[in-house]
């Protein structure tokens, strides 16, 4: 594993964990490198030094716990959905519709769509909206 330093292009620092140098290039070509805080795909590597600790410095914060309070809101929300909602994967918007239509009963629901299904479950007055974070896949 290789941790490198990253800038978006509007200047937002953060880590990133990857397989390899090569691994990262090709995440970062496909587009699937985003900046933690406002979710740019314009990623470059900044500089960095390594970091070698002290005896006595404190240990370095697990790479799953947020960072700052953005991240920890991220997560909080993230938490809430998770907890309060069902996990329904790709059927999402046929599901939202169904519901919507009185075809299924309502309950709280997240998941998956295609950017254009989502724009016309939007359009027909469907009351969806995109989440800030990627769902957890459901391993089966």
């Amino acid at each position: 594993m290789i941790r490198y330093a990253l800038r978006c292009k509007l200047g937002h620092d953060f880590d990133g964990w990857f397989r390899s140098a090569d691994g990262f290039d090709s995440l970062c070509a496909a587009g699937q490198v985003r900046c933690s805080v406002c979710g740019s795909a314009q990623i470059a590597k900044a500089p960095m030094a390594p970091a070698i600790p002290a005896r006595d410095e404190p240990a370095a914060r697990a790479l799953d716990a947020p960072a700052s309070p953005a991240e920890q809101a991220l997560a909080e929300l993230r938490r809430r959905v998770e907890a309060n909602s069902d996990y329904v994967g790709d059927a999402f918007a046929a599901q939202a519709r169904a519901m919507h239509e009185g075809d299924m009963p309502h309950r709280a629901i997240h998941g998956e769509a295609r950017v254009e299904d989502a724009r016309r479950l939007i359009e027909d007055g469907v009351p969806v909206a995109p989440l800030p974070f990627m769902p957890r896949r459901k391993l089966s």
